[in-house]
């Protein structure tokens, strides 16, 4: 019995240690925050990502094979604001690692770092989809990676301090790099300011509030209700009045909506990343906005 107790302890405490040897294991919700652990974490993390650019990262299945990986992850690295909310307390449940419950230090939650927008006064399923906490979207935002990454250097540090001084210098390197990145897109983006535009899904917010762009309406009557036909001829209506140069959605989505009003209304029908890897030229943090200023600023040009 005593032996029983003596190899359960252990197994215990080697549960909740830290990575002593080999690669630290990222459970990376989405590709944006995989992408920026591989800039910080470099050779000394091992990063798997549970959805792609293609998919809705509202709509997941907490799968056996995201249980599989999550049961011997060294940190979760996710959105939050409840953009996972419907798959990701499975997956962690489910997976037996006391490393990464909630509270502890392999959990991290990437929005916990940022100053959300359209955090809602009243909270009312009759609303749609909405996220009590705000738009979990931070992403849309390049200087939001500078506030996560430098909390997430500081959270890898801490589940492997043999490395810390290299997570940090890692972490001045790339926001080093998207410092000046951030300067040159603001001064290619400029024709965007003040420009307006609908969009399909208000998956938007932060990248409409950094480049300046207006928000004329949303497809969707409601977040992720499909619009109706009468919902769209309203909106279609309003551009005599109150004309947008633009519609815009993001990768994962059905595009039909966002055509039927540019049909009607004679403006471009813009399709964007919704995250790295949405386009083929989205392969990195870097090449994600690169894109996605290329193809707005396309789109400007009708």
């Amino acid at each position: 019995m005593r032996k029983c107790v003596e190899i359960a302890l252990f197994m215990l405490m080697a549960a909740l240690a830290p990575a002593a040897e080999g690669a630290v294991k990222v459970f990376a919700t989405v590709p944006e925050w995989g992408a920026l652990a591989r800039e910080i974490g470099g050779e000394r993390v091992e990063v798997f990502v549970a959805t792609n650019g293609l998919q809705d990262p509202h709509r997941i299945q907490a799968k056996p094979s995201l249980i599989a990986k999550a049961r011997s992850a060294d940190i979760i690295v996710a959105n939050g604001a409840e953009l996972e909310i419907g798959w990701l307390p499975l997956v962690i449940q489910n997976s037996g690692n006391p490393r990464i419950q909630t509270g502890q230090t392999g959990y991290f939650e990437a929005a916990r770092h940022v100053a959300l927008l359209e955090t809602p006064a009243i909270i009312d399923r009759s609303q749609g989809d909405v996220h009590p906490a705000g738009n979990p979207h931070v992403h849309g935002d390049p200087r939001n990676t500078l506030y996560v990454g430098e909390a997430l250097s500081g959270r890898l540090a801490r589940i492997d301090p043999e490395n810390a001084s290299a997570y940090r210098e890692a972490y001045r390197k790339f926001a080093e790099k998207m410092r000046k990145a951030i300067a040159a897109w603001e001064k290619a983006a400029l024709p965007l300011k003040n420009v307006p535009v609908l969009v399909q899904h208000k998956a938007f917010s932060y990248l409409e509030s950094w480049l300046g762009l207006i928000e004329n309406g949303a497809l969707e009557p409601l977040p992720g209700i499909e619009p109706s036909s009468a919902h769209l001829s309203e909106i279609a209506a309003r551009q005599a009045v109150n004309p947008a140069r633009m519609v815009i959605y993001p990768s994962y989505q059905y595009d039909a909506p966002s055509r039927w009003i540019s049909e009607r209304a004679k403006i471009p029908v813009v399709m964007l990343p919704s995250t790295v890897g949405g386009t083929d030229e989205s392969g990195d943090l870097f090449m994600f906005y690169e894109d996605t200023i290329r193809r707005l600023l396309k789109g400007l040009e009708g």
